[in-house]
Parts: C-alpha cells; sequence; structure tokens
C-alpha cells in the first residue's frame, strides 16, 4: 500500500514537468531566433519593390504618403555642417534622391535640377546621396552646379526615415532613385518612388507640383 502511495505521488510529479515543458515550447513557438537571441514575431514595415534593369530590388520601408508631414531629418553639407528640415523651412523643398553622383542618370538629375531651380521662386533643391561630402563638392565644382544643395546621408538614418534605403541587391545600403516635394508648410504634395533605377525621375511632375503651390 505504501509503495502504491509513492508510485501516485510520482506520477503527478511526472505529470507537471511534462505540463512546464509543453507551456514552455509554446511561448517559444510565438517568437523566432535570429542571430542576435530570441526576437518578437512583429513583422516590420513592407517595403516597395523597384528594379536594377529587371532584377527586383527592395527598399527598407516606403516614401512618406503625400498629405502627411514631412520627417525631420538630419544630413550633411559639403562643409560637414549639419542640416536638418527646419533649416528649409517656409520654402518649397524638393528632395532629389538617388545612388551616387558617380553615375550617369544620377549627374543627370541633379543637372537637369539645377538648370530649373533658377526659374522657381522660394524653392531649394537638396541633392541627396550616400556619397561624402567632399565627393560631392568635388562633383558640383567640376560640373559647374550652384543651384541645388548636396547633402550626405552618409552618417544618419535619412534613408531609413524615408524608406529609401535599399536592403538588396548590387546596391543595397545606398538610397534609391527618388523625388519628394515638400510645400513651405512641411506638407508633402509629391513623392515617386522611380521604378526602376537606370531611369530618371519625372522631373515635369515634380515641377509642376511646386509650381500649382498645393
Amino acid at each position: 500500500m505504501e509503495k502504491l502511495g509513492w508510485m501516485l505521488v510520482l506520477g503527478f510529479l511526472i505529470a507537471g514537468c511534462t505540463q512546464t515543458d509543453h507551456s514552455d515550447k509554446n511561448h517559444v513557438s510565438g517568437m523566432k531566433n535570429d542571430s542576435t537571441g530570441i526576437v518578437g514575431t512583429e513583422k516590420p514595415q513592407a517595403g516597395t519593390t523597384i528594379t536594377f534593369k529587371g532584377n527586383p530590388v527592395h527598399t527598407i520601408g516606403k516614401l512618406p504618403a503625400v498629405g502627411t508631414q514631412a520627417p525631420d531629418f538630419t544630413l550633411v553639407a559639403t562643409d560637414l555642417s549639419d542640416k536638418t528640415l527646419k533649416d528649409y523651412s517656409g520654402k518649397n523643398i524638393i528632395l532629389n534622391i538617388f545612388i551616387s553622383v558617380n553615375t550617369g542618370v544620377c549627374s543627370a538629375s541633379v543637372h537637369e535640377f539645377n538648370k530649373d531651380a533658377a526659374s522657381l521662386k522660394n524653392t531649394v533643391v537638396l541633392c541627396i546621396s550616400k556619397d561624402l561630402p567632399f565627393g560631392q563638392e568635388q562633383f558640383c565644382g567640376a560640373a559647374g552646379i550652384h543651384d541645388v544643395v548636396m547633402l550626405s546621408d552618409f552618417r544618419n538614418d535619412f534613408g531609413k526615415l524615408y524608406g529609401v534605403q535599399m536592403v538588396d541587391g548590387k546596391f543595397r545600403g545606398l538610397l534609391s532613385r527618388a523625388v519628394v516635394v515638400i510645400n513651405p508648410q512641411g506638407k508633402i504634395v509629391y513623392e515617386q518612388q522611380v521604378p526602376e533605377l537606370s531611369h530618371e525621375p519625372d522631373y515635369a511632375a515634380a515641377l509642376a507640383a511646386v509650381r500649382s503651390g498645393t
């Protein structure tokens, strides 16, 4: 009889341990493991799919939507000073975002906006890439560009903030080609994520958004 009693106690203990193990497994199944340890399963913001010569490339997020307040940012000027969105408040702002000044299409976009910027009142064109400020300054000096402002994202998080940093492909880590127009009240009135990296932006649409004053 005494032996039977001990067997019943042992059975209850084993059952309790088994239940605890299942509970732990259920807890872990709601998580996923990566190289940094256990992390939550919440999915990050979906990015945008673009292409480079027909091959899919993905960005870290999406451009801020038209009608929303433009997120503030910090970028580096060619003199290594920090510039923020607030430095250009009260103006129409064109963000010309691209991979590098050392590519033909990017260079063309800078020249195009430089040519048109002079005719736009109360407007500033900010050309933004991951290029070092020294390279941006050298490019502008060699090309005779003086009506746009070159800003570098080499040590900041503009690419993530505006959803334009590429996460795969040959140019991963660099900024995709995009244009954003911000009105003097700080609201976004136009945005274009160029669908193919080898294509130029729609300059006319961006300039029309500035002229319309919407």
